[in-house]
């Protein structure tokens, strides 16, 4: 049988795995590679990116100010105090040269955190930090990220890895088949998890698929005054005994000492298999959406990042 990083390294368009494969390729990756050691001030800095990157980094730094493509020059204009911009970017393009260049011009130190050796981001960066990575689907962004989640953590990937084998694998998971709307609830000390698992749900089902991500406390607000028939609920962490019906609540454990690493690894694993068991939209257009896309950013974005 191949191991999920030989299948990650030999896809092609027309055998795109799912994100479940793409997260046990992962953690079978930093078994192996080595997470190079940072050194980042701890204060007075402005972590910076897009997406999945700034969404990382707000995770890795939780305490400090944080700016996107949109806000950047806000930022940089009205927080005064900022000597440092941290920026996130696993390719180092797109709008990571943008807000690099933005940050010099602005006279601040200028940190690279990418998963890139050839990043055009890197022209402006005073330190460049090279995440290891394995070749994947353009937005799956699981290896990537990971990386300095479990830099920060120290969680075991190979810890993790069992947990799935020998827990999540054994949940009796549902036809995901049948439901198109999921509400999924997160233990809220990983609260800074949600905007990774909404980002993943638009890049991988666009509107095909309706979802709500909030946590344990924050769901005991109005968020379930209309409900649906078929509204999977699946916690996180801890057992859901009140909301959705109990035929549509779906239990995956954590590990005990889980921390952001393991909470990525496990749901990013379980929106895999709701992937896996819906049409492949994400797989029959992401070809057509990088060519797109590339015209609008003037680069070549792949639909595969070796």
């Amino acid at each position: 049988m191949k191991s999920n990083q030989e299948i990650m390294q030999k896809f092609t368009l027309k055998n795109i795995p799912s994100l479940d494969t793409c997260v046990l390729a992962a953690l079978e990756l930093f078994q192996e590679a080595k997470l190079p050691k940072t050194n980042v001030p701890k204060d007075n800095i402005l972590i910076a990116g897009s997406g999945n990157a700034v969404a990382t980094a707000k995770i890795v730094f939780p305490n400090a100010q944080s700016a996107d493509e949109s806000s950047i020059d806000q930022k940089l204009k009205t927080l005064k105090n900022i000597k440092t911009v941290v920026l996130f970017s696993a390719s180092g393009k797109k709008h990571a040269p943008i807000i690099a260049k933005k940050a010099k011009q602005a006279k601040k130190q200028v940190i690279l955190i990418t998963n890139n050796k050839n990043a055009p981001a890197k022209e402006f960066a005073d330190q460049t930090y090279l995440f290891p990575k394995n070749k994947e689907p353009y937005t799956y962004n699981t290896s990537t990220y990971l990386g300095p989640i479990l830099g920060l953590t120290k969680e075991d990937p190979k810890a993790i890895l069992k947990h799935i084998k020998t827990n999540t694998d054994k949940v009796n998971l549902p036809n995901f088949k049948q439901y198109k709307k999921y509400y999924l609830i997160i233990p809220t000390e990983f609260v800074g998890i949600i905007r990774l698992l909404n980002i993943k749900f638009i890049e991988l089902f666009g509107r095909k698929i309706a979802r709500d991500i909030e946590t344990f406390e924050y769901i005991k607000h109005a968020t379930t005054v209309v409900s649906d028939d078929k509204e999977l609920f699946i916690s996180f962490g801890k057992e859901n005994k009140i909301f959705g019906k109990p035929e549509n609540r779906l239990h995956i454990p954590l590990p005990k000492d889980a921390n952001y690493a393991s909470m990525m690894a496990i749901s990013y694993y379980i929106i895999g298999k709701i992937q896996s068991a819906h049409p492949q939209w994400f797989k029959n257009n992401i070809e057509q959406y990088c060519k797109d896309i590339s015209k609008v950013f003037n680069q070549e974005i792949k639909p595969i990042v070796e």
